[in-house]
């Protein structure tokens, strides 16, 4: 089997930034991603997913690496500062890179 090397981005976020995220997204020309609910305990205390105005969603995009670079530095720039935001890379190995 063959496989290439893409990045994953994941972010963990508050859920009321899912709408101004996919527009970054979709502005960088990422053509997929996932979202799911999230919870947990960090800085900001516990989050429940449960609630949606206190949720969290983990949103999770496969990527070029330069791609990545660019969306992370976005965000850290626009939302670190104001809002519970984590995120990370990570090398994936893909099948049908096409598809990406």
């Amino acid at each position: 089997m063959q496989t290439e090397t893409r990045t994953l981005l994941t972010v963990i976020t508050e859920a009321t930034l899912e709408p101004t995220l996919l527009r970054s997204l979709t502005q960088e020309g990422l053509r997929g991603y996932t979202i799911t609910d999230a919870r947990g305990r960090g800085d900001h205390g516990e989050r429940n997913a449960s609630w949606s105005e206190s949720g969290n969603i983990r949103l999770e995009a496969i990527c070029s690496r330069e791609q990545a670079e660019r969306l992370l530095a976005h965000l850290q720039e626009r939302y670190y500062p104001h809002y519970a935001m984590i995120a990370f890379l990570q090398a994936v190995d893909i099948v049908r890179p096409e598809k990406f």
